[in-house]
């Protein structure tokens, strides 16, 4: 029982690796986008949507935290960090649509370091 509850630990690993990488490249991609917002016309577009996008990233991740933990066996801590993430995400989405700018670009520094240390932790 105990070696089925590591094999199946170490098979969802990957797949919350993926969901950090992911989660990564979506808060990269919306400071490029940011960028195009002050630089061109279809910059805000581009940003809005990414927003989407990067807040889906950021459920996946919490999925893939759940699925690592409980039927896995791993540990705990990716659910509090993949949930820190998404209630980040919340607030971001947030200050976006209420153009806090001087709160927005911070947060998204801060969001954006905060996923790539997740991404090259080991679990």
């Amino acid at each position: 029982m105990a070696t089925q509850a590591t094999a199946a630990a170490r098979r969802s690993v990957p797949f919350l690796q993926i969901a950090v990488g992911l989660q990564t490249l979506t808060i990269f991609l919306q400071a490029v986008s940011a960028g195009l917002l002050l630089t061109s016309s279809y910059g805000e577009t581009l940003h809005s949507v990414g927003a989407r996008v990067m807040y889906a990233a950021s459920m996946l991740y919490v999925l893939a935290a759940v699925l690592a933990w409980k039927p896995g066996g791993g540990s705990p801590r990716p659910v509090w960090y993949a949930s820190g993430f998404l209630a980040l995400a919340s607030v971001q989405v947030v200050l976006g649509i209420a153009h806090v700018p001087s709160v927005h670009l911070p947060l998204g520094v801060l969001m954006f370091g905060l996923s790539l240390l997740a991404l090259v932790r080991r679990p």
